[in-house]
């Protein structure tokens, strides 16, 4: 049925007006004024579409260029920022370090929310939800630059300050910022926001040296990052904006400042309280500074470094984060340090106040500027010695100036001076060096105690027997004044500490016994160069006397007369056996110390005996972790026997006798210990020497000057090596109260895993003596045993010989002679084998069945 508005519709349609296009009249357009024409208006189009072609493709291939060289996000994946070599110690504990960029590397999870929200806060308070860049941000950051006509305000997000610090310079450039950008979008697409704010949080920079948040907190904070406190968090958040103008050590003021602008901030955003805010906000900076690295030993710091460089590479030692396991005893290196010190500056006031400072005043500097290379490089703690600077000098008060800290000194700190009043001994701007006798702690002035510095230098190394481990290792007495290692570099004239080659030698060549006689007495060897007439330390001889006391005396006759019926070439041999090293001339006077040899070797060598003739080389290394955790492949240490047992235990008779009742018997009354060594002093007392060992740990000392300049009169090694070597090992004995040396079944070593695969070398057997001097005669080879010589007195005189450190041991009877033995014509008889003396004429050249040519005798 239809609707009964039907009709109504079809009205209303045919009543409404057809629609009719209108159109609108070309030269009524408003393109018209610019192109009267339709074709020119076609022409426009085609040009302007040419033009935002152009615009187009200018654009792409200017993103082109600059993506051209971005790293793929695949690197990033797998980035492994540069990290901080640590050494450790026998027992695990941090004592140096080494590394191009100190960071410590940790995982989000270490990263405290306070911390997190003050950064968020600081930096980008759109990271959550941003996709790498904040559009508004530019924008207004693009507004205020263009306003000032510069860059005034920065709109980087957290995305693109790791971008720019992983892979772009900071050079502010279009190009650099079109980079970053593209970067930041990459790094987005790629890795979650906590994985991102991991790697900010590792990388950034952040003053002094420090790279990332652990790190800044260890060094700023002397604590874990995740103990920070709020006021402490919003400090480190701070610095990325500048860590050098906001740098809480150079200045404070404006580290407060920017720190509380980051409170600022937390509080505007709601992640913190208002009395949070109130209570961090009153809280001072609270720096607790990480005492300098490397300090506690630097010399053996040093010497690490050198061996993984030489064997790794300096990238792979300073960036590589891997973990040094070392040989050193923290325990025991602090003991050494103390020990050398001590013992240098008690020689030093021995010898009187020298009055020889150098004074910066005098020189133009600043005093209130003034550092002390030292100042840096060590801590200031009791016992710590330093160079002052004079500050204020009074006749009954000196104030010095170390750092930032004072310290005080009284008459009775320079009462060893002998000089009463303090203005004449000391005044304003001299370098002092000084003890720090009470470091009291906070801002109080210390007390100190006056010393001396003249250049006198001295150096200790010990090893752990069992496997050759250097315990410790003190190379001079201020690391930061010199570097050259004294343990390691220096080869010093040995004195009598080189007798127990020669005395090894005769054990071995002539079965020598410590019951042995032979004559202390006057006599000259002949050599290609002339007569050498020896004598002793002391300008008198002992006659007959055993083996065993005439080597605990230390007297040079019987080692040069052991020497020379051996050969000289032999004792050398036995020397080099040992692990010496150095060039040794085939002359009389090496015998008694007269070649230079370095510390490190004479330990080394000294630790055969109470290991039963086998010799581990030093190190100090034990092993390499990786900062992946997998072991770094490394050398083994050298492991061999030189000598035989029987010989060993012979000269463990000898060495152990010094300590008893010869020139080291002080160290016997003084430890109560197993103990055996020798010392050992130069011509003219340039050098003075003590090696000694325990049956666990052998460890030698030295003393002298650079420049080889005399220590001054009776300076022996038992007056000025000796203390050091008692102080040290009053410690280290102590680790093993109970221990004795092996006497019966042949001792076990304890070699470390990396070289318990070193085959034990066998000692091969001794060569024929091919020792060329002039005196011996081919034709008369000595016996393996004969009575004493009967030495002839000569009449030149006796030149200086080198000091055999006699005048510290108390003199022994010496038993009766044994038999003697009818001899060749010509020869005198002794128990060590027919001796001919120098009679002062050349001896007659025999006849030689070799076809080597014959040597003539030099013209005296």
């Amino acid at each position: 049925m239809p609707s009964l508005f039907t009709r109504d519709d079809e009205t209303a349609r045919q009543r409404k007006p057809p629609f009719v296009e209108r159109r609108v009249p070309y030269s009524r357009t408003w393109w018209a004024r610019y192109f009267p024409t339709r074709a020119k208006a076609r022409q426009g189009i085609f040009y302007g579409l040419l033009i935002c072609s152009a615009i187009f493709g200018s654009l792409v291939g200017l993103t082109l260029v600059n993506t051209a060289d971005l790293p793929q996000m695949e690197d990033l994946e797998h980035y492994h920022p540069a990290t901080t070599t640590e050494l450790l110690d026998i027992h695990g504990r941090s004592f140096g370090s080494f590394a191009l960029e100190r960071r410590v590397v940790v995982p989000y999870s270490e990263f405290p929310k306070v911390l997190h929200d003050a950064i968020i806060s600081i930096e980008d308070k759109s990271f959550e939800k941003n996709a790498g860049i904040n559009p508004f941000r530019v924008v207004g950051a693009a507004y205020v630059d263009l306003r000032s006509k510069g860059r005034r305000q920065g709109a980087s997000t957290l995305t693109m300050q790791l971008a720019r610090n992983l892979f772009l310079s900071m050079e502010q450039t279009y190009s650099r910022k079109i980079q970053e950008i593209l970067l930041s979008i990459q790094i987005e697409r790629h890795f979650t926001k906590p994985q991102i704010f991991a790697l900010y949080a590792n990388q950034i920079y952040l003053g002094s040296g420090v790279y990332g948040f652990e790190a800044g907190s260890e060094y700023y904070f002397s604590k874990k990052v995740h103990d920070l406190t709020l006021p402490e968090a919003a400090l480190l958040a701070a610095l990325p904006k500048g860590p050098t103008p906001y740098s809480p050590t150079r200045h404070p003021e404006r580290a407060l400042k920017r720190r509380n602008l980051v409170l600022s901030e937390m509080f505007s955003d709601g992640v913190i309280t208002r009395s949070q805010y109130d209570e961090a906000k009153a809280a001072p900076l609270g720096l607790h500074i990480e005492p300098a690295s490397n300090t506690v030993a630097p010399y053996f710091v040093e010497e690490v470094r050198r061996q993984l460089e030489q064997e790794y590479g300096a990238d792979a030692v300073h960036g590589a984060g891997m973990k040094i396991y070392t040989t050193m005893d923290l325990d025991l290196q602090i003991t050494a340090n103390k020990a050398v010190m001590d013992g240098a500056a008690a020689y030093e006031r021995r010898h009187g106040w020298k009055a020889k400072l150098s004074n910066v005043a005098a020189t133009g500097a600043d005093l209130e500027t003034y550092a002390h290379p030292d100042w840096s490089t060590q801590t200031i703690e009791n016992g710590a010695y330093f160079h002052a600077l004079v500050t204020e000098a009074t006749s009954r008060r000196v104030i010095v100036r170390i750092g930032k800290r004072y310290a005080e000194m009284t008459p009775a700190d320079w009462a060893w001076t002998t000089m009463g009043n303090g203005d004449k001994l000391l005044q304003r701007g001299d370098i002092a060096y000084v003890r720090i006798e009470d470091a009291t702690s906070g801002e109080k002035t210390m007390h100190a105690s006056l010393q001396q510095d003249t250049g006198a230098q001295a150096a200790m190394m010990a090893v752990d027997n069992n496997n050759g481990e250097v315990l410790a290792m003190v190379g001079g007495r201020d690391f930061a004044v010199s570097q050259f290692n004294r343990a390691t570099q220096a080869e010093r004239q040995t004195g009598s500490s080189f007798k127990p080659y020669v005395y090894t030698a005769a054990i071995e060549n002539l079965h020598t016994k410590p019951t042995d006689i032979i004559v202390d007495g006057p006599t000259s060897f002949y050599t290609p160069n002339g007569p050498y007439t020896p004598h002793n330390y002391e300008a008198d001889y002992k006659g007959a006397m055993t083996i065993i006391n005439a080597f605990a005396e230390s007297r040079n006759i019987p080692a040069l007369k052991l020497a020379n019926q051996v050969g000289i070439r032999k004792v050398i041999e036995v020397a080099h056996r040992f692990g010496v090293t150095s060039n040794l001339p085939a002359f009389l006077p090496v015998a008694i110390g007269s070649a230079g040899i370095s510390l490190q070797e004479q330990v080394g060598a000294y630790s055969v005996f109470p290991n039963d003739g086998i010799l581990i080389k030093p190190h100090v290394i034990r092993r390499i972790v990786q900062a992946d955790g997998l072991p770094l492949k490394q050398t083994t240490p050298q492991v061999k026997e030189v000598i035989s047992v029987d010989t060993a235990r012979t000269m463990m008779k000898l060495l152990e006798a010094v300590p008893q009742f010869g020139t080291a018997a002080a160290a016997g009354a003084i430890l109560k210990h197993p103990l055996g060594g020798k010392t050992g002093t130069t011509n003219s007392y340039t050098d003075a020497w003590f090696i000694g060992f325990s049956p666990s740990v052998t460890t030698g000392t030295w003393i002298g000057f650079d420049d080889r300049k005399t220590l001054g009169d009776k300076e022996t090694g038992a007056k000025a090596a000796l203390p050091m070597w008692i102080d040290f090992m009053k410690v280290a004995i102590a680790r093993t109260p109970v221990e004795s040396f092996p006497t019966a079944a042949k001792k076990t070593l304890e070699v470390s895993e990396s070289s318990a695969d070193t085959p034990v070398v066998k000692k091969q057997p001794a060569a024929t003596n091919d020792d060329s001097d002039e005196d011996d005669d081919p034709d008369n080879k000595p016996a393996a045993k004969a009575p004493a010589p009967i030495v002839r007195e000569t009449p030149e005189a006796a030149p200086d010989a080198m000091p055999d450190d006699s005048a510290a041991g108390p003199a022994k009877p010496a038993p009766a002679a044994a038999p003697v033995k009818p001899a060749a014509k010509g020869y005198v008889p002794s128990p060590l084998g027919p001796y001919r003396p120098y009679t002062g004429t050349a001896p007659v050249t025999a006849p030689r069945t070799t076809t080597e040519p014959s040597r003539t005798p030099a013209p005296r």
